[in-house]
C-alpha cells in the first residue's frame, strides 16, 4: 500500500489549478493584491518551485531535471522582470507535480516517518516525509487561496478545488 489513497484528492486540486492558470492572460496573470505582492504568475512559479525543493533538494526525490527548477538559486518568483506566460507554468505544474505523484505512488506508510536533516540558516532542521507532504499540500491550499482572493478581487472566477472534474 502507498499513501496516494492519503492525498487522493491532491492531483485534482492541481488540475483545477492549471485549469484556472492555462485561462488567463498576460494581463491577468500580472494581477497582484497590491502593490509590492508578487503577481499571480510568481505566485503559481513559487508554488511550482517549492515541490521541486523540498520532494528533490531536501528529500532526495528525483526528477528534478525534468522541470524549469533543477537550479535551486533560480526561482521564477524572484524575477519580476520576466513574467511567464500561462503555457509555461501550466507547463512547470505538470512537471512538478509528476515529481508528486511518483512519491505519493512510491512511498508506503511505513516510509513516512523517516527524517531528513536541512540546513537553515546557522540551524539544521529535522524533516520527515510526512511533514514534507503536509507542508507542500498546505503551502499550495495557502496560495491557491490567495490566487482566488486575487482573481475575485478583479471579477474573475475564484479556483474551485473542490468540483469533481469528470
Amino acid at each position: 500500500m502507498t499513501v496516494r489513497a492519503f492525498y487522493d484528492r491532491w492531483p485534482q486540486y492541481n488540475a483545477r489549478l492549471s485549469q484556472q492558470i492555462a485561462r488567463l492572460g498576460p494581463a491577468e496573470l500580472a494581477l497582484r493584491p497590491e502593490s509590492g505582492h508578487w503577481p499571480i504568475w510568481a505566485i503559481v512559479g513559487h508554488v511550482a518551485g517549492t515541490r521541486v525543493y523540498w520532494l528533490c533538494h531536501v528529500l532526495g526525490e528525483a526528477g528534478m531535471e525534468t522541470t524549469p527548477f533543477a537550479d535551486p538559486e533560480q526561482g521564477w518568483e524572484d524575477d519580476l522582470a520576466n513574467p511567464r506566460g500561462a503555457d509555461e507554468l501550466v507547463d512547470a505544474l505538470g512537471a512538478t507535480f509528476a515529481i508528486v505523484e511518483t512519491a505519493l505512488d512510491r512511498w508506503t506508510p511505513e516510509m513516512l516517518g523517516v527524517e531528513f536533516e536541512r540546513p537553515y540558516g546557522d540551524e539544521r532542521q529535522v524533516h520527515t516525509r510526512a511533514s514534507v507532504l503536509q507542508r507542500l499540500l498546505t503551502h499550495e491550499a495557502y496560495h491557491d487561496g490567495e490566487i482566488s482572493l486575487i482573481l475575485g478581487l478583479h471579477g474573475i472566477e475564484a479556483i474551485d478545488l473542490w468540483h469533481q472534474l469528470r
